[in-house]
C-alpha cells in the first residue's frame, strides 16, 4: 500500500475523532461558549446527512467536506484550552455520538422542504 494512502487513511481517522471530541466539547460547560458555539455548529454538519452541497454534485460535492469539517475543526482546536482538548479527544476514541432529535430533525427538514416545492410548484400553474 502506498504511504500517502496510510497517511491519507490515518488524517481521517483523526478527522473522526476531532468530529466526535468537538461533539463532545460542545455539550461540556468547561468549553469557553465561542469553542462551544462553533463546536457545535461543525459538529451537527460534520454528523449531517445533509451538506451544504449535495455530494452528487461533481467536484463541489466533496470539496466543500474537504474544506468546511477541517477547517471548522481547526478553529475549534484553536479557541480550546489544550488539556481539556485532549481530554475530549481522549474520550472521543470509545465514544460513539447519539441524537435522539437528529433523524426527527433531517424528516422534518425534508418534509418542509417538499412542501416548499409543493407550494411553489402550485404557484407556477
Amino acid at each position: 500500500m502506498p504511504a500517502w494512502l496510510d497517511r491519507a487513511k490515518l488524517w481521517a481517522r483523526s478527522i473522526k475523532r476531532d468530529v466526535v471530541a468537538i461533539w463532545l466539547a460542545a455539550r461540556d460547560s468547561r468549553t469557553p461558549w465561542t469553542a462551544r458555539v462553533l463546536a457545535a455548529c461543525v459538529a451537527a454538519y460534520a454528523l449531517s446527512p445533509i451538506d451544504l452541497i449535495p455530494d452528487f454534485v461533481p467536484v463541489l460535492g466533496y470539496l466543500d467536506d474537504l474544506l468546511i469539517v477541517p477547517l471548522g475543526i481547526l478553529a475549534v482546536i484553536k479557541l480550546m484550552p489544550p488539556p481539556l482538548l485532549a481530554e475530549f479527544r481522549a474520550a472521543a476514541s470509545t465514544a460513539h455520538p447519539v441524537s435522539k432529535f437528529g433523524l426527527p430533525a433531517v424528516i422534518l427538514l425534508w418534509l418542509l422542504a417538499a412542501l416548499a416545492i409543493v407550494i411553489f410548484a402550485t404557484d407556477l400553474v
